[in-house]
C-alpha cells in the first residue's frame, strides 16, 4: 500500500523560503514519478513540479519556475519541494502525489496520479 506523508509547511513572510517533505512507503520514490501540487480556497488543484523516474528531469510550473525546486532523497525515500522567494499567492494546501505502474504519466495533470498524501498548509503574509 503506497503512502504518502507531506511535512514542512507553516506561516511565513513574503521573501522567505520553506522545504517541504514527502516521505514515501511501498513505493520506492527514485522508481516512479512524483509531483507537487497545490490548491488554494477556492480554487482548483494546480500543478507546481514534478520530478521523473528517470534521470531525474524536472517540471515546473511557470508560476514557480526559478523560485522552487524539486529534488528526491533515495536513501531517505522522500521527495522535496524547496520553495524560495515566496509569494502570498503560493499560499495553499500542497499535495505530494505519485502514480501507479504502467499508467501513462502526463505531469502536470493531477489525472495522471493515483496516490496523494494528506496535504501541508502553507501560508505566505504579505
Amino acid at each position: 500500500q503506497v503512502q504518502l506523508v507531506e511535512s514542512g509547511g507553516g506561516l511565513v513572510q513574503a521573501g522567505g523560503s520553506l522545504r517541504l517533505s514527502c516521505a514515501a512507503s511501498g513505493r520506492t520514490v527514485s522508481n516512479y514519478p512524483m509531483g507537487w501540487f497545490r490548491q488554494a480556497p477556492g480554487k482548483e488543484r494546480e500543478f507546481a513540479a514534478a520530478i521523473a523516474w528517470s534521470g531525474g528531469i524536472t517540471y515546473y510550473a511557470d508560476s514557480v519556475k526559478g523560485r522552487f525546486t524539486i529534488s528526491r532523497d533515495n536513501a531517505k525515500n522522500t521527495v522535496y519541494l524547496q520553495m524560495n522567494s515566496l509569494k502570498p499567492e503560493d499560499t495553499a494546501v500542497y499535495y505530494c502525489a505519485t502514480k501507479r505502474p504502467g499508467a501513462m504519466w502526463s505531469p502536470h495533470q493531477p489525472t495522471s496520479y493515483d496516490y496523494w498524501g494528506q496535504g501541508t498548509q502553507v501560508t505566505v503574509s504579505s
